[in-house]
């Protein structure tokens, strides 16, 4: 297996030129392009995603260890699909519309300024989730603990209290709606 560390790559379209399969260690993804790449069995640790398109991209046993996507594009993920172990990253000013965190185990996810349209959630233990300025309009919680959750900046969230666990989550009075939406209230 390849072993990879602090590089750099810059504008790089992996569908025409192919990532090394291997193990990828404090390296840089800036501009570039992994739309359906088959990215299964990789670890990347310490990684920073920014300005990249991962959209679709397959990531069966893909490892993210304490990784950084920044202004990516993250349509359709199946995060769902990756190695649980240690898997940790952070999200800002992404867009992850349609992808899967459906029952992973995951302490302390950040979600800064993201659009989370339709995302899976259900299942999945997420204890001290942030969600910061994001919309989460048709996204998934059932069956979700989300203890200790922020959400006192997010929009468009339905999530029934009955069904899922929310002992400590925040949230602002502007957006209690969400929590009452299966009463079909209507709320001025």
């Amino acid at each position: 297996m390849n072993y990879i560390e602090n590089e750099e790559y810059n504008g790089t379209n992996f569908n025409e030129q192919p990532l090394e399969s291997g193990e990828y260690e404090s390296c840089i993804f800036l501009n570039c392009t992994f739309t359906t790449t088959n990215l299964s069995s990789y670890t990347f640790s310490d990684c920073e995603f920014i300005n990249s398109d991962l959209s679709n991209a397959l990531l069966k046993h893909t490892t993210f260890r304490d990784c950084i996507f920044s202004n990516c594009k993250l349509l359709g993920l199946r995060f769902d699909e990756c190695n649980p172990f240690l898997l940790s990253f952070r999200f800002k000013d992404c867009i992850l519309n349609f992808s899967s965190f459906y029952s992973l185990k995951i302490k302390k996810l950040i979600f800064d300024n993201c659009k989370l349209e339709q995302v899976d959630f259900a299942n999945a233990n997420l204890p001290d989730v942030i969600f910061y300025n994001c919309d989460l309009t048709a996204s998934i919680f059932e069956n979700t603990n989300l203890e200790k959750a922020d959400f006192s900046s997010a929009s468009n969230f339905s999530i029934d209290p009955e069904k899922n666990k929310l002992t400590g989550a925040k949230f602002s009075s502007n957006n209690l709606a969400g929590l009452l939406d299966k009463y079909l209230l209507q709320i001025k």
